[in-house]
């Protein structure tokens, strides 16, 4: 917060925000933030359905321009750096807060009413949990089997609120640091407390987010956090699938057909800084130069003269003032000279590793991020890496295992990357929404790239409006992503949406919808990655609007014939000449051991024979396609009926999702691996152990 001599700037509007009309300043106010909750009290109902909204999305998110580089900034700070995972600053301090909570269902939403969150509440009887989890699976009979026996039954159907305590204990060295609590996954939303302050509330279950904790509240010795989840209902009677749960608000606002895991399914951590701090950098690196944005927060009450340098060689030095109370930005650069480029074959990575020294030149803040010497963009009708036309092999996947749901753990990860792998994958599209820093990291260090998804899966006209005009969670998903994933050279692809709606004629509102995200995204992204999004029709509206033409099919599976795949995709070619096509989606289904025809549905054999031809139908069209992404690693679980005789769960990966089942290595291996191009070298593993979750 701004000191108190200083009045606080009030946010910019969203207009000016995405249009660039404010001018540039040299550094800005902290912006004002609620000390209070933003979220409308709470409703008494006995069974909650959705959880009540404020008149905009609850993070205050908004863009920038310091010395001509677009800030993101949310709960009136920066958005900070989500390194602090596994990279640790010597600058700083850090507490994992991974492991035991206490945990308690509110199926009656009383629990802020009756303080639950304060910091001298009893909370012995609250049952035991582990962070990162999901409620969903403390206790739910057979849920990853396929016959549906025990739906319905046990907490992954316990909807409403979910309360999460713990106390943390902070030691001397925490004495003047600026606290700030970051999590990397909540679904679907979070109010936090500290110490029964009131933090903040954070919307969408696939998005990290921080929050500052008052310096008040930030002396040595016991605190107690407090975290509200809540998820929607997807139905209000799970066995027939009958009366959906909707929330014009929320994003996705409907049911979805994946499942919507409950609770802090990623870590936690609270991280201690200077008063003086690097809040983000930022890479945008070019064959012939690279330049760096450092972002600096002074959160005290003087001003802060000091100097920016770069440990790594080839940098050069900066003087630097920064206004007490304020944010600023500064700027960077050198010649690219001979830092090896990043490929597919040989992914190389470079560090950056900054450093404030006041003007003693004693060490004050420091911050390090990795980046890759590498371009992307579309010309004459080709997607392009670094000047090269690219043909990608994707697939799609949903962050999730039988064992620990969406709370992956490492090992888990490499599990399905290592499918991956073994079918020449080179592009992974996070299907719907963002993943955990693994997935970025790993990417990064194999040579794969990445289609980064938002949650904006389904929405109607409706809802789209909704978001454009007033609400803004959309916009707000799409800052946040670009911004925080902006540094992987593994990102390669922003996606806006995934089979939404467009109104008729013009479609005004759907293409105002997209336009204002892909307006948000180029306001943080230096890099100008290329946008696209997953439509389901040939023929959106919208297309002139995309840098890559996206759609999902199904020919001869939904409707139609395989055959007609090959005249659509020339029908989109010859409508938008200079724009490349992706394929964002494509699959089947079988039941896992049964065999038989080709031509028989629900067979290994159809599914893989299925997915052969279309490849092979994309695959001789790369002269305007520039991928095909099918469907997927492995099988998923739904809250609704996806394919007959199973009731919560679609088998339509390349292996099941049932680690037990013999057949868990990959199926359909010699039918579909033929169509795998060279693979590359591997790269080395990850720092973190196998056993540790995310």
């Amino acid at each position: 917060m701004p000191p108190a001599d200083h009045p606080a700037m009030p946010k910019p509007s969203r207009r000016a925000v995405l249009t660039g009309a404010a001018a540039t300043a040299a550094a800005v106010l902290l912006p004002a933030f609620p000390q209070t909750a933003v979220a409308a009290p709470t409703r008494g109902d006995a069974t909650p359905r959705t959880d009540p909204h404020p008149d905009a999305e609850p993070s205050g998110t908004h863009v920038r321009s310091l010395n001509g580089v677009s800030v993101a900034f949310a709960y009136g700070h920066v958005i900070p750096s989500f390194d602090g995972w596994s990279n640790h600053s010597p600058t700083r301090n850090y507490l994992h807060l991974d492991g035991a909570w206490k945990f308690r269902f509110d199926p009656k939403d009383v629990g802020r009413t009756e303080g639950w969150y304060r910091r001298d509440l009893n909370d012995s009887t609250w049952q035991p949990t582990q962070v990162p989890g999901t409620w969903d699976l403390i206790s739910t009979p057979g849920f990853p089997s396929l016959d549906g026996t025990h739906f319905g039954e046990g907490t992954a159907f316990t909807d409403g609120y979910g309360w999460y305590r713990r106390t943390i204990v902070l030691g001397n060295s925490w004495h003047g640091r600026i606290q700030r609590i970051h999590f990397l996954g909540v679904g679907y939303s979070a109010d936090v407390w500290f110490d029964g302050f009131h933090l903040g509330k954070h919307e969408g279950a696939g998005g990290p987010f921080a929050m500052t904790i008052p310096e008040k509240l930030c002396a040595p010795g016991n605190h107690v956090l407090a975290v509200r989840a809540f998820r929607s209902a997807s139905y209000l009677d799970y066995a027939t699938n009958a009366s959906p749960v909707t929330d014009d608000l929320a994003v996705p606002y409907k049911p979805v057909d994946y499942w919507p895991y409950a609770g802090i399914y990623r870590p936690v951590w609270l991280e201690g800084a200077p008063a003086v701090s690097i809040s983000k950098l930022l890479m945008t690196p070019t064959s012939r130069t690279v330049r760096l944005d450092c972002i600096i927060e002074n959160q005290s009450s003087n001003p802060w003269h000091g100097t920016i340098r770069v440990r790594e060689p080839g940098w050069p030095t900066r003087d630097i003032t920064v206004p007490a109370g304020s944010a600023a930005a500064f700027s960077l650069s050198r010649p690219t000279g001979r830092l090896t480029p990043w490929t597919r074959t040989n992914p190389a990575l470079h560090r950056a590793t900054t450093i404030l020294t006041d003007s003693r030149r004693r060490p004050v803040d420091s911050l390090a991020t990795q980046y890759g010497i590498r371009e992307i963009g579309v010309e004459g009708g080709r997607l392009l890496l670094n000047g090269d036309p690219v043909f990608l092999k994707g697939m799609n996947w949903h962050e999730e295992t039988a064992q620990h749901g969406r709370a992956m753990t490492i090992a888990e990860y490499r599990h399905e990357f290592e499918h991956m792998k073994t079918l020449g994958v080179d592009l992974i599209r996070n299907c719907v929404y963002g993943r955990h820093p693994y997935v970025y990291e790993w990417a990064d260090r194999n040579g794969v790239l990445i289609l980064d998804d938002l949650e904006t899966m389904w929405l109607n006209t409706r809802q789209e409006k909704l978001q454009t005009d007033t609400y803004g969670l959309t916009r707000a998903m799409a800052v946040t992503a670009a911004w925080i994933h902006h540094n992987h050279p593994s990102v390669a692809l922003w996606g806006l949406q995934n089979e939404s709606e467009m109104d008729a004629g013009s479609a005004s509102v759907y293409t105002s919808w997209l336009r204002q995200m892909k307006e948000a995204i180029r306001s943080v992204d230096t890099q100008k990655r290329p946008v696209t999004w997953a439509s389901s029709s040939t023929d959106d509206p919208a297309f002139d609007l995309a840098d890559v033409i996206g759609f999902n099919e199904y020919f001869g599976y939904f409707y139609g014939a395989t055959k007609d795949l090959g005249p659509a995709v020339d029908a989109v070619a010859s409508k938008h000449p200079g724009k490349p096509i992706l394929i964002t989606e494509n699959g089947s289904w079988s039941i896992a051991g049964t065999h038989g025809s080709p031509e028989t549905q629900g067979t290994e054999e159809w599914h893989a024979s299925y997915l052969k031809d279309h490849w092979s139908l994309i695959a001789s069209r790369q002269s305007t396609v520039c991928g095909y992404c099918f469907w997927g690693p492995q099988g998923l679980q739904a809250t609704c009926r996806l394919q007959p005789a199973v009731q919560w769960h679609l088998d339509n990966g390349i292996a099941s999702l049932r680690r037990a089942d013999p057949e868990a290595r990959i199926r359909r291996l010699p039918e579909v691996a033929i169509l795998r191009p060279s693979r590359r070298p591997d790269a080395a593993p990850g720092a973190r152990t196998d056993t540790d979750h995310g």
